[in-house]
């Protein structure tokens, strides 16, 4: 069955899906919704019937998928409509701004018998698949530190985006795909408490910066940091074992694995610095560490359609399962929490 995609809100993501998920056979996107008339002019020059009113996008009995494209605080009630009219769908992320609204739309989906699923898109992110494999591999030995970073220099966060009432803010915004990914890496029983700190820097109403830890119950930790306002920015991840050390530097894969060269024998001199001496954190010679290259996935963003293809097909289970971005949300309100309180706070 092909995919006659209805989109709820013709904004910016709205037509990113517009334009890329056309690239993928069997998705056809044909109708949208929105309640700015200027969006719904938008829809049609680009081919599609345009909707000015909720009711009468779900009465098209052509559109088979739906996908919810709007600020944050009216996903659920978007999706049980949704969901109630019949229609299998997306929603984009943050999915909801409280467990009680995500509980609802799961609910709804099983009482309709519809696929419920949100588009955590960054599961297929270069320098994320990257970093899963290579921490999987085992070539850095004992993993116990890896730090996922994204810095820019932009300052304040625009639009709906830093409204608070919207669900702004960068937890919700980017943190949302980071620690998606840290599930992704660590598994889903793996990661035990967070300690959150946020700012705002530029940005007065939400914050714009934060920077939390989680513990694993494996042993060691897992960093997201994020701040829309760094002039000097680091690698995207570093990740830290006993045997090696992997950097990637953006989204790309621009970077390398490094190990010591177990042929050759070498104990750091002793350097000397303005306060004394230091043979730990001498520097190694140069020929003594070895780079090697990254691994080069293969996975492709439009995997995430052709999955939703096949499960309303009913020919495969979906990639991004509702009870996994429940996962998410909860840390991501439990790194609320802990900033609130400045307290480190346990995930169930």
């Amino acid at each position: 069955m092909p995919i006659k995609l209805g989109i709820i809100g013709y904004g910016g993501m709205a037509g990113w899906h517009h334009s890329n998920a056309v690239n993928i056979p069997g998705v056809e996107v044909v109708a949208a919704y929105d309640i700015d008339p200027e969006r719904v002019a938008a829809a049609k020059e680009k081919g599609l019937k345009g909707y000015d009113t909720l009711d009468a996008f779900l009465a098209d009995d052509e559109v088979n998928v739906t996908l919810v494209a709007t600020p944050n605080d009216v996903h659920c009630e978007l999706v049980c409509a949704a969901l109630n009219a019949g229609k299998h769908t997306i929603c984009e992320k943050p999915v909801a701004m409280s467990l009680a609204e995500l509980d609802k739309m799961i609910d709804t989906a099983k009482k309709n018998n519809r696929m419920f699923s949100v588009h955590q898109n960054r599961r297929w992110d270069t320098d994320f698949q990257i970093a899963k494999e290579i921490i999987g591999s085992g070539k850095l030995g004992n993993v116990y530190a890896i730090q996922s970073r994204l810095h820019g220099s932009g300052g304040a966060m625009h639009g709906w985006r830093g409204e608070k009432k919207h669900g702004g803010g960068m937890l919700l915004d980017w943190g949302v795909h980071f620690i998606d990914q840290a599930y992704q890496i660590c598994g889903y029983d793996d990661l035990k408490s967070v300690t959150c700190h946020t700012a705002h820097v530029k940005t007065e109403e939400v914050e714009d910066y934060f920077n939390l830890i989680f513990d694993r119950k494996s042993g060691g930790y897992y960093q997201v940091e994020i701040g829309t306002f760094v002039l000097k920015e680091l690698p995207r991840w570093m990740i830290l074992g006993d045997e090696g050390t992997a950097y990637i530097n953006d989204f790309s894969r621009n970077g390398a694995y490094v190990t010591l060269n177990s042929a050759i024998e070498n104990e750091p001199e002793i350097v000397m610095t303005a306060a004394g001496p230091t043979r730990t954190f001498a520097p190694r010679p140069v020929e003594v560490k070895v780079e090697h290259e990254l691994p080069d996935p293969q996975g492709k963003w439009t995997e995430y359609y052709a999955n939703i293809a096949d499960v309303v097909e009913g020919k495969a289970e979906l990639i991004v399962q509702p009870w996994q971005v429940r996962k998410t949300l909860a840390a991501i309100l439990a790194a609320f929490e802990s900033a609130r309180t400045g307290k480190q706070i346990e995930l169930d």
